[in-house]
């Protein structure tokens, strides 16, 4: 049994070649972070940030930075993908929406951010962890929200993680997790490629 949220997972596949002569308008790549923004955050911290990477210029600063490949200039738009620190003190800030939305009521807050810093103050290796797998989970939902558009995308990590952190003004709360290209697709590109059978990698217990 398929649906259309199945069959764009599937059908997704790394793209390496990109039609140059296409665009996408800054209100595309606003909806496209929109959407990446409402992948999972831990304790609601929404520690991500995206710098769309569109003009020559911008593009030509990155690629010189990411081994030169040739998919940084010819996509539409290449995003870096940012990760910031886990910081519990943001906490009473990003639920505050939440509250007044009524999803959440307001004296759960000071608990949550209690959690939080458990979980993350003082823990250096669990800090870089949350931020990786926020930016992480956000680049997923724009891969597949780009497929449904008929848009092409490839999460990268050849790049020069240093030279990129100056190159664009990243804090120093700030880890560029991944390059993410998005545009249209040419000929040329593979279908998905196999993967390994789920015998291998599923436990039931």
């Amino acid at each position: 049994m398929t649906n259309p949220v199945i069959e764009t997972i599937l059908s997704r596949t790394a793209t390496k070649y990109y039609d140059k002569t296409a665009t996408l308008s800054d209100e595309q790549i606003r909806e496209l972070v929109q959407i990446g923004t409402t992948a999972p955050t831990s304790f609601h911290l929404q520690n991500w940030r995206f710098i769309a990477v569109r003009t020559a210029e911008a593009k030509a600063r990155l690629r010189a930075l990411a081994w030169d490949q040739p998919a940084v200039t010819d996509a539409a738009v290449t995003f870096i993908v940012i990760g910031k620190l886990a910081d519990a003190s943001t906490i009473p800030a990003r639920l505050a929406p939440v509250v007044e939305a009524g999803i959440m009521p307001a004296h759960m807050v000071p608990d949550w951010e209690i959690n939080a810093r458990r979980l993350y103050d003082n823990q250096p290796q669990q800090d870089r962890d949350e931020a990786v797998r926020t930016a992480t989970f956000g680049a997923a939902a724009i891969i597949y929200t780009a497929r449904s558009l008929g848009w092409g995308s490839t999460p990268m990590i050849g790049f020069d993680a240093e030279p990129v952190h100056r190159e664009f003004g990243l804090a120093g709360d700030e880890i560029p997790v991944m390059l993410l290209t998005v545009g249209l697709e040419r000929a040329g590109n593979w279908k998905q490629k196999p993967r390994r059978p789920v015998e291998e990698v599923l436990e039931l217990v």
